[in-house]
């Protein structure tokens, strides 16, 4: 694991803390890195209609597109729980719609990488227009 992706999942775990989760208590961060190699946290945040509620992959693309970048290089997903956590449908799109064929999704936990892959096996067929 190299030092960009530590520091990734260390952004992400930090993140935690500020994920709002009062209705399923499922807390998730994400830590993006752009093409630039800028690095760029989101964490969900639940509303009690949940349709409302903001995933943490989008929260962090929200951060990105702020900033003015609009491509992801690379991305750490971690869940409060400490175990595997996949993007829903949703945020599989989102991140389909920033990304190139090389873009790597890891799946991890606060210490480690649980699973790597790129965004066509995340999103196999993704819509495009």
């Amino acid at each position: 694991m190299n030092e960009t992706i530590k520091q990734m999942i260390s952004h992400a775990h930090q993140a935690l803390a500020h994920s709002y989760a009062p209705y399923s208590h499922f807390t998730v961060a994400a830590c993006i890195c752009s093409e630039k190699d800028v690095l760029f946290t989101g964490v969900n945040v639940e509303n009690s209609s949940y349709g409302l509620t903001i995933c943490a992959e989008r929260s962090a693309i929200s951060q990105m597109i702020v900033s003015g970048a609009r491509q992801i290089k690379s991305i750490v997903i971690l869940a409060g729980t400490n175990e595997l956590c996949t993007p829903c449908g949703a945020c599989r799109q989102c991140i389909h719609e920033f990304s190139i064929p090389e873009t790597l999704i890891y799946l991890c936990n606060k210490e480690t990488i649980l699973k790597t892959m790129t965004i066509d096996a995340l999103l196999p067929m993704a819509f495009k227009l």
